[in-house]
């Protein structure tokens, strides 16, 4: 088997394994579209991005995966691997070469996001990864417009005490090594009853906007002001909004039902350990024990069923 960084021989082919894509970055998949679209096919390229494409092939077959790591995370991510078909026989060394590429680039963890029923989370599973908690994500409806002003706005360094406060609060110790801060402002905050109460990233792309909030259960600034949050991203009547609801928040989706959201299968979110400076109380079953307790609400199907 031979596996190798992707160059521009590779190109023309690309498009046969388009349909075929098997996404593991949930956030970049539905607000770019599909990473093999011709618009994506040149920033693989791209020599100044920690964007990192390789190919693994014996005979005739091949299997297609690529990373990114983001500036100033410590973290890289799977973007997807492609063709879904290839991947029992191709997928463990391809996946050990791009963690080895992930490590080289200065990263602790190597992250991927994967539906759980999904033939893949066995490979990830064989390669190393383990689930540390699972998401759901849901798909807003088109909200009809903002009454009066939001307590949504940009965060300012002057926020970032509360915000990194309120992360600490909210996220497990265990996977404070993993899901850690940006070192800059970025993401939304609301403010109401005199403090800083919610806090949220996001990511905005051609093909839609994502939402991952840190809202405590007595925050005032969820659900009734959700509309304000969507309208303080710029997303106001353009594009499909996503909120992303992880383990440790489950508390948010029989909100989320009510406004009329609908749910995105529950996904494992897998982690593996590139640097040995992680502690080893971070295993994989300690947090699969902490977070594997969250129960998700019921689908909204199920739930416009039972009326």
């Amino acid at each position: 088997m031979h596996v190798r960084s992707l160059d521009f021989l590779d190109l023309p082919f690309l498009s046969r394994y388009s349909q075929d894509v098997l996404s593991l970055d949930s956030a970049r998949f539905l607000t770019r579209g599909n990473p093999l679209s011709a618009t994506a096919l040149l920033s693989y390229l791209n020599p100044r991005r920690n964007l990192y494409t390789a190919v693994a092939s014996e005979n005739s077959d091949s299997l297609m995966g690529q990373i990114v790591l983001n500036k100033d995370e410590t973290s890289a991510k799977l973007v997807f691997l492609a063709p879904q078909e290839q991947l029992e026989a191709l997928a463990p060394a391809l996946l050990d070469h791009l963690s080895k590429q992930a490590g080289a680039w200065g990263a602790q963890h190597l992250l991927a996001e994967v539906d759980e029923d999904s033939p893949a989370f066995k490979s990830l599973r064989q390669a190393g990864f383990a689930m540390y908690a699972w998401q759901r994500v849901w798909k807003l409806p088109a909200f009809i417009g903002q009454a009066g002003p939001s307590p949504w706005r940009l965060a300012q360094g002057s926020d970032w005490p509360a915000v990194q406060s309120l992360h600490g609060e909210i996220v497990p110790a265990l996977l404070h090594a993993v899901e850690n801060l940006p070192r800059q402002p970025a993401g939304l905050v609301c403010s109401e009853r005199g403090g800083l109460q919610a806090y949220a990233s996001f990511a905005a792309g051609p093909a839609g906007i994502w939402l991952q909030p840190l809202i405590p259960p007595d925050s005032a600034c969820f659900p009734e002001q959700l509309p304000g949050l969507v309208s303080a991203a710029n997303a106001w009547n353009r594009r499909t909004v996503y909120v992303c609801v992880r383990s440790y928040q489950a508390w948010l989706e029989a909100p989320l039902q009510e406004l009329g959201a609908e749910a995105g299968p529950r996904q494992a979110v897998m982690v593996k350990r590139l640097a040995q400076a992680v502690r080893e109380a971070q295993s994989a079953p300690a947090m699969e024990s902490v977070l594997g307790k969250a129960k998700p609400a019921a689908p909204v199907s199920q739930v416009k069923g039972e009326k």
